[in-house]
């Protein structure tokens, strides 16, 4: 087996992919983000229209995804962290899974608390 697939294997792969993954998904979100809140100062009428279309469930489920983006992008940049400034031990796939699992509940919690 090739050391390019023995690499992918390991569970802090998939780690280090979700993180490089969500941050390029939220960089992509992030001028639509900056453009409807120019709404509020250029065209209220519309930011309102947006606002109604933003209570739709499906908009409210990929509120969930996006908030699950920013706290896996998060909690996957502290794991970076702890990479650079702790010792390197066993523990580090549960850490990464514990940091995985909060980022679930926190954007859980936001969908709750939308809906």
């Amino acid at each position: 087996m090739s050391l390019a697939r023995t690499h992918r294997s390991h569970p802090l792969w998939y780690a280090y992919a979700l993180h490089r993954v969500s941050g390029l998904l939220l960089a992509l979100f992030l001028p639509l983000h900056f453009w409807v809140l120019s709404f509020a100062l250029t065209d209220p009428a519309r930011l309102d229209g947006f606002l109604h279309w933003a209570d739709l469930p499906a908009v409210k489920l990929a509120e969930f995804g996006l908030v699950f983006l920013l706290a896996v992008h998060m909690f996957g940049g502290l794991r970076l962290i702890a990479l650079e400034f702790l010792p390197w031990s066993g523990r580090q796939k549960a850490y990464a899974a514990a940091a995985a699992a909060l980022a679930f509940l926190v954007a859980g919690l936001f969908l709750l608390r939308a809906v």
